[in-house]
C-alpha cells in the first residue's frame, strides 16, 4: 500500500485520493441490452438458453422445487444452521426496530397532512452464487423484505454445475420463509424479474449485488420501457480504517485483508496518526495474506489501496468524511465520543474489537451499503427500502378559507391559470 503523509501533501491531493476507479459499462451494454430485449420478447425459453450458454446448465423447470429445498436441509451442517439462526435473529431484531411510523400534522386550522407507509408489493432479490454462495445476502435482503410485509418475494440465484442451487442459499431462504426461488443468474435473472416470464413474475423493485454485467442490467432496467426500481448500483467493496497508536496491528491488518479479498478492485485504506502502526500493520498484512487462498486477489487490491498518516484523529475523521467509505472502522481509543463527528459512511465499526466482518454477517446491521462515495448522500438497505411513504391531505371549509387565496396567487405567478381555476370553482361549495 502506498504511503502518504498529510504534512507533505499538495493542495487538492486529498481529493485526488478520494477518487474511485471509473466503472465503465459501455463495452458490455450492447450485449446486456440484447439479452434483456430477448428475455422481454421470448420469456422462459430465452432465460433457459442464456442459463445454458453462460452457466452450462440445462434446466427445464427454472423454479426450485420443494424436494430440492428439503434436500438442502439434509446436506448443510448443524453448525451452519445454528450460525444462520443466530445471524438471522440479530438482523431481525435490529431491522424490526426500523419499522417506520405514520404521522399526522395539522399544518393550519382545517388542513391535515398525513404520511403513511405502504409496502412494495413484489420485490426481486438477486443473490450471487457459484463458487461463493452469498448466504449473508439472503439474510440481509430477505429479512427486511419480510418485515416490511412484501406480498411476494422472488429470489434469483445462479445454478451450480449440477443444475441445482447451493444448499446453503436454499437453507437460508427456506429459514426466512421465502418460497419462490429460481435457479437463474446473471443478466437473464435481472431481465426476467424486470420483464416477467412464465416462471418469474415482473417485480416492482430489484435488490442485490452482482458482477459488472448484473450492475449494467440493473442500470438498463431502471429506464423505459422497463421502469423497475433498484436498490443501488454497488461498486467494489470499500474499507477505511482509522487507527491510533493504541490499535492492534494484527486486527487492523485482518480487517483490511477481509475486504481486499472481495476483488482486485476493492478499496482498502488505512488512516493513522502513528508511523509505528504503519509498519506494524504492513508486516501483519504480509504475514497473514501469505496463507490466504485469495492471496493474488488481495495483492492486486492492496496495490490500489493506500495509507495516509495524519496529525490527529480529528484530521483522520475529516478525511474519512471526504472519502465517504462503505465501511469505516474506528480502531482508536475512546472511539464512542467521536461518533458525532462521523458524517459520511455506510456502516461504522466502533472500537478495535468490532471487526468489519461482524457487520458483514451477524451483528444485526445491514451489509448492503453505498459505495463509490455515495455515502455522502445515501445510506444502506433498511426495512424502509422495501416500503414507500405516501402523503395524504384533507381540507375542510375552514382550511379552504385559510389557503385558497395564497394558492391562487402562486398559481397566477407561475402562469398556470387552470391551477388557479381549480381553487376558484370550489369557492361556493358547501361541503
Amino acid at each position: 500500500m502506498k504511503i502518504y503523509k498529510s504534512d507533505t501533501m499538495m493542495a487538492g491531493e486529498r481529493s485526488f485520493l478520494c477518487k474511485r476507479p471509473m466503472i465503465d459499462h459501455d463495452d458490455i451494454l450492447p450485449t446486456v441490452r440484447g439479452i434483456i430485449e430477448d428475455v422481454a420478447r421470448n420469456g422462459d425459453p430465452a432465460v433457459r438458453s442464456y442459463t445454458q450458454k453462460y452457466d452450462g446448465v440445462a434446466r427445464e423447470n427454472l423454479a426450485i422445487s420443494q424436494v430440492e429445498i428439503a434436500d438442502s436441509i439434509k446436506v448443510v451442517s448443524r453448525q451452519f444452521t445454528e450460525a444462520v439462526t443466530l445471524a438471522a435473529r440479530n438482523i431481525e431484531v435490529f431491522h424490526r426496530a426500523q419499522l417506520p411510523q405514520s404521522l399526522s400534522v395539522e399544518t393550519a386550522p382545517g388542513i391535515v397532512c398525513r404520511r403513511e407507509w405502504r409496502t412494495i408489493d413484489r420485490v426481486g432479490l438477486y443473490v450471487p452464487g457459484g463458487s461463493a454462495p452469498l448466504v449473508s445476502t439472503v439474510l440481509m435482503l430477505g429479512i427486511p423484505a419480510r418485515l416490511a410485509g412484501c406480498k411476494e418475494i422472488i429470489l434469483c440465484t445462479p445454478p451450480l454445475r449440477n443444475g441445482t442451487v447451493a444448499p446453503e442459499i436454499l437453507f437460508a431462504a427456506n429459514h426466512l420463509g421465502i418460497e419462490r426461488i429460481v435457479a437463474v443468474g446473471g443478466v437473464q435473472a435481472i431481465a426476467a424479474m424486470a420483464c416477467g416470464t412464465g416462471s418469474i413474475p415482473k417485480v416492482d423493485k430489484i435488490f442485490g449485488p452482482g458482477n459488472r454485467f448484473v450492475a449494467a442490467a440493473k442500470l438498463v432496467i431502471q429506464q423505459p420501457p422497463y421502469n423497475v426500481a433498484i436498490d443501488m448500483l454497488a461498486g467494489p467493496s470499500e474499507l477505511l480504517v482509522i487507527a491510533d497508536e493504541t490499535a492492534n496491528p494484527e486486527w487492523v491488518a485482518a480487517d483490511l485483508l477481509s475486504q481486499a479479498e472481495h476483488g482486485e478492485d476493492s478499496q482498502v485504506v488505512l488512516v493513522t496518526t502513528s508511523d509505528t502502526i504503519v509498519q506494524r500493520v504492513q508486516s501483519a498484512i504480509d504475514r497473514q495474506r501469505a496463507v490466504l487462498p485469495r492471496n493474488r486477489t488481495i495483492e492486486k487490491a492492496l496495490e490500489i489501496g493506500f495509507t495516509l498518516v495524519v496529525n490527529s484523529v480529528h484530521d483522520a475523521l475529516e478525511f474519512a468524511n471526504l472519502f465517504a467509505p462503505e465501511h469505516l472502522s474506528l480502531a482508536i481509543k475512546d472511539a464512542e465520543p467521536l461518533i458525532p463527528l462521523v458524517r459520511n459512511a455506510g456502516s461504522v465499526f466502533v472500537g478495535s474489537l468490532c471487526s468489519v466482518v461482524f457487520g458483514d454477517y451477524a451483528s444485526g446491521t445491514n451489509h448492503t451499503l453505498p459505495t463509490n462515495a455515495a455515502a455522502r448522500a445515501m445510506g444502506g438497505i433498511s426495512v424502509e427500502s422495501f416500503m414507500k411513504p405516501v402523503s395524504f391531505q384533507t381540507v375542510n371549509r375552514l382550511g379552504y378559507s385559510m389557503i385558497a387565496e395564497s394558492v391562487v396567487t402562486l398559481a397566477q405567478a407561475e402562469g398556470l391559470d387552470a391551477h388557479a381555476n381549480a381553487v376558484r370553482v370550489r369557492r361556493d361549495c358547501n361541503d
